[in-house]
């Protein structure tokens, strides 16, 4: 066992800085400096310490507002023109300093080190985002989340407003992450009491604090901040050891004031004529380039030429004596505690680079010393160091900040105290409007959502804290106004009903942030004063204008598939929307089948909370009832089916019966009918549904009395449904004309897909780490069912073909069904025994690993209602060939997001392929534009507000039908 763990974390963030009202914004040069000489560096560090097999760990905290602007595609082409522009500029520096003995060695320098950033930033898919997500998938990093846009916590005044700052953070980083965060960072490591329960509701395990913060608890902490205490909430608090912080932070003390480093405050945007450098100053202001030719010295003025040979010799010194200061704390620390100790050093992430520029080289070398020089401490990340023991001390925290003085000085003063009754009105209208409209449509729904955009940028602590250290006091003061008249303007437009869709139009043009923020996160607890007594449905309920208990609506889904337990893409569809609702302010309950695979109560997989004997669980917030079913003996698939609505009928009946209510059902494809049916008539809570796929669809027509049988529940169930949602405009107009329902009943919503790392080689070499597959060989992929509506034999027939083309081709398939028998014999008989591949079903983690192998996948569907596989493969960075039929027709363009082929027709697959495999220019600008194509329309939070919308439109059709007249 390691003496001691070093648990170091680091808390990226910057204020939203996004303005496309200007081509060139001196202010979006905050994030592209940060990127250069700090996000860059490091990331391309972490992902060669995971190629070369590295034991590393740390925390890394995201900010929203910086995730949001590392993967909006506006600030990308931005800052690769910013990134061109400065290689230019360091260009024209190598030719003029070619004579010059002293310096000419540094754009040289900074030349290599740029072609170096632009280089990754590409290989990235210029979204740092998504690496990050995988690092921590690989067990290497742990993600934070903060406050939805940095707010100073205790001095936001209400707790809805406090509320909304941490679920729409949360909601937030799952969105861009994949998955919720454990920790949450505090902005300005501003803790008050109450936060540590509001932190702990939705989920969050631990935070960080400053040490006096630590040390001042009642009662004082046994092990000091060498161990993490809880708070009387429960929630886990690390304490910041203040040696290593001064090492590292202090510019006179610590390492970054050695005189053989780089002088920050000297660059050539000031130094040479104007003519000279303005390629990188298109404001027309003088401003930093990163072109700093000067060391630190030791001099005010008297500047020696920089050495970067001579700083990385010292940051690997400074790394060297940074470990053996911790060897020795930690053994010192061991003998007093009687345990190994926990040394927290936490930094901002910008320390490492933009102000202390040899930072990350620094960081490079310490995780390598650590990783092959010593054995006597060890990194762990917060989550590992909680695991380490059960008897954590329980102490109670008083209000606390990091910060001069320690307790909220730098954020409220003289300079700064004039925003904080703006902001507390703000707060206060934004709860009105909220509880006024908990059904808001439209125009009113889009400036409800704008305004709480609005109220949280204007609370970002960054603004206060840069009017206290008078930098860009003007552009500090110039935003906080901007957004509270913004928001006093579109709260105007809501009280009165009145709207200037223009206006609306450029604000949500300007502050994009969050766009699937929901207005009702500002609804307070006592929204529901007004209730019914007694009793009531939600249709009740919402006809009365309020809701008989909590602020969040309620919908019940009713599904045959549920992960765990996965069959086709249903399931997939089912779990991502429920969670994604969950998220965005819903309660959700599903009813489904258990299985072998998912038993009742099953707590076992990640993000289960077993419930009891009721038979439920809660599953990342989504409350899952699964009930056994058993086929009756002798009976056939029809009898299974009507078992299942039995048994899941009476759990249902079970289910309002404790006295949750709900407001919406939600019944997916056909199996379920009966349940959805007999549910919409007991409760009179309207049911809407989703025909994920249609049996006239699956087999070109309707010929037998089994298929005549499903055809008429799927009938019945579009006929009983309020409202009708189907993935793609083709299965919309196939529904409309099937089963003769009119046009408004019927929404058109594309499935989600969570985004993957995409195929780039650096990825490629992170995913080397799993399950991917070595093979020098040419790859096509299929994924999906064996079924003869996917037409995988059309593929087999195209496969030789390919061959002739590319001869060291291989194919892969992925998935069961029936026909794999005789897919495998036509595999044979063609000749293609060694060059396919039927893997059959796979696990998710392996599925993930061949789309990273994969140079192609193709999709020759006959049938396909909307083409989820599709999407995925795309979301991976894969280029793709798929059938021109059904909702692939919507997904691909050809020759702009992917080649699509005539259906049927393997000729026409053959030659798309074969373009793909000879052609990779094409192949890799294909699978960009189809990556970016993903993100924007298909995001589950995008799919899930959509099917909010449809929710919202039964409600309130049902309160117009209930609301009294005359």
């Amino acid at each position: 066992m390691p003496v001691g763990y070093l648990c170091f974390a680091l808390h990226a963030h910057l204020p939203y800085v996004r303005h496309p009202e200007r081509p060139h914004a001196l202010e979006e040069r905050w994030l592209f400096e940060a990127l250069t000489e700090t996000y860059l560096p490091l990331t391309i560090a972490m992902t060669r310490w995971t190629q070369e097999g590295i034991d590393w760990h740390m925390a890394l905290s995201v900010s929203p507002t910086l995730a949001a602007m590392l993967r909006d595609p506006l600030l990308q082409d931005r800052y690769s023109a910013y990134l061109d522009r400065l290689i230019e500029l360091a260009e024209a520096e190598k030719t003029r300093l070619a004579d010059d003995a002293d310096f000419r060695h540094l754009p040289i320098f900074y030349l290599g080190r740029l072609r170096e950033m632009r280089g990754a930033y590409r290989a990235f898919d210029r979204d740092l985002t998504r690496i990050w997500s995988h690092l921590e998938a690989l067990g290497h990093l742990e993600l934070l989340t903060t406050a939805a846009t940095h707010a100073f916590l205790p001095l936001v005044r209400t707790e809805e407003a406090l509320k909304a700052q941490i679920e729409v953070a949360m909601i937030h980083h799952k969105a861009v992450f994949g998955r919720a965060p454990r920790g949450m960072w505090l902005p300005e490591c501003a803790y008050r009491p109450g936060i540590d329960e509001l932190l702990r509701s939705y989920g969050i395990v631990y935070t960080f604090a400053e040490t006096q913060g630590v040390l001042n608890a009642d009662p004082p902490p046994v092990f000091g901040v060498y161990a993490p205490i809880l708070t009387q909430g429960g929630l886990a608090v690390f304490g910041r050891d203040a040696e290593s912080s001064r090492q590292v932070w202090s510019s006179t003390d610590g390492y970054p004031g050695d005189f053989d480093y780089r002088e920050f405050y000297r660059d050539i945007g000031y130094e040479r004529p104007f003519e000279e450098v303005q390629v990188c100053l298109p404001e027309g202001i003088r401003t930093d380039t990163g072109l700093k030719y000067w060391r630190i010295t030791g001099h005010p003025h008297d500047k020696a030429p920089y050495q970067p040979q001579w700083a990385r010799e010292k940051a690997a010194q400074h790394a060297g004596h940074f470990l053996w200061c911790r060897q020795q704390q930690m053994a010192h620390l061991a003998d007093k505690m009687g345990r190994p100790p926990i040394v927290t050093a936490v930094y901002d992430a910008e320390l490492f680079g933009h102000w202390w520029y040899e930072g990350p080289e620094f960081l490079d070398m310490l995780v390598r010393k650590m990783h092959y020089d010593q054995t006597e401490i060890a990194f762990a990340t917060p989550s590992q160091c909680l695991s380490l023991c059960a008897d954590w001390q329980t102490c109670y925290l008083d209000m606390n900040t990091w910060g001069r003085d320690g307790y909220a000085d730098v954020w409220v003063n003289a300079s700064n105290d004039w925003i904080y009754p703006a902001l507390h009105r703000m707060e206060h209208t934004m709860i009105q409007l909220a509880a006024a409209h908990p059904f808001a449509s439209g125009l009113r729904k889009r400036a409800l959502n704008q305004a709480a955009r609005e109220l949280m940028l204007a609370q970002s602590s960054d603004f206060a804290f840069i009017m206290d250290h008078r930098t860009a006091v003007d552009y500090a003061v110039r935003r906080t106004k901007l957004h509270v008249n913004r928001f006093e303007r579109l709260a105007q437009m809501v009280e009165e009903d009145q709207y200037d869709v223009g206006l609306l139009d450029e604000i949500e043009r300007r502050d994009n942030l969050f766009p699937a923020i929901d207005y009702r996160v500002y609804r307070s607890r006592n929204a529901a004063a007004g209730a019914k007594a007694g009793s009531v449905t939600g249709a009740e309920a919402v006809s009365a204008g309020t809701r008989p208990h909590a602020a969040r609506p309620t919908v019940l889904m009713l599904a045959w598939e549920y992960p765990p337990l996965i069959v086709g893409g249903l399931a997939r569809h089912v779990g991502s929307l429920a969670e994604t609702l969950v998220e965005m302010g819903w309660d959700v309950h599903v009813i489904t089948r258990s299985d072998a695979a998912a038993p009742p109560a099953d707590a076992s997989h990640p993000g289960a909370v077993a419930l009891g004997a009721d038979e439920a669980e809660v599953v990342n917030g989504v409350t899952v009832h699964r009930v056994s079913v058993t086929r009756p003996h002798g009976g056939g698939f029809l009898d299974w089916v009507l078992q299942l609505n039995l048994a899941m009928l009476d759990r249902a009946r079970q289910l309002l019966g404790t006295g949750v209510r709900i407001d919406v059902l939600h019944a997916h494809d056909w199996l379920v009918h009966r349940t959805a049916k007999a549910l919409k008539e007991i409760s009179g809570v309207p049911l809407v549904c989703t025909m994920h796929a249609t049996e006239h669809g699956r087999n070109g027509g309707i010929v037998s009395q089994l298929q005549r049988r499903i055809h008429h529940e799927e009938w019945s169930l579009t006929y009983d449904a309020a409202r009708v949602i189907v993935c793609s405009q083709f299965m919309r107009d196939e529904v409309i004309r099937l089963f003769s329902l009119p046009d408004d009943k019927v929404a058109a919503i594309p499935n989600g897909i969570t985004m993957a790392p995409s195929t780039d080689s650096t990825a490629a070499s992170i995913a080397a780490a799993t399950a991917a597959p070595v093979d020098a060989r040419p790859t096509v992929l299929y994924i999906g069912r064996m079924v003869r509506e996917k037409g995988i034999h059309v593929l087999l027939e195209a496969a030789v073909h390919i061959r002739a083309a590319v001869p060291d081709v291989r194919f892969v398939l992925i998935g069961r069904g029936p026909m794999e028998d005789t897919l495998r014999h036509q595999a044979h008989r063609l000749g293609l025994d060694g060059a396919v591949d039927f893997l059959g079903f796979v696990s998710d983690a392996d599925r993930d690993a061949w789309l990273q192998a994969a140079d192609v996948c193709v999709f020759p569907s006959l049938y396909e209602p909307f083409g989820i596989v599709a999407l995925e493969a795309m979301a991976a960075g894969i280029a793709v060939v798929v059938s021109d039929t059904g909702g692939l027709r919507e997904i691909v363009t050809h020759e702009v997001t992917g080649l699509t082929a005539y259906p049927g027709h393997a000729m026409s697959l053959a030659d798309q392929t074969v373009r793909l495999l000879q052609d990779r220019d094409l192949a890799e600008n294909l699978a960009r534009r189809a990556r970016a194509m993903v993100r924007e329309r298909y995001a589950w939070q995008t799919v899930a507000a959509r099917t909010a919308e449809v929710y919202e439109h039964v409600l309130q059709s049902v309160r117009h039908e209930e609301a009294p007249t005359g």
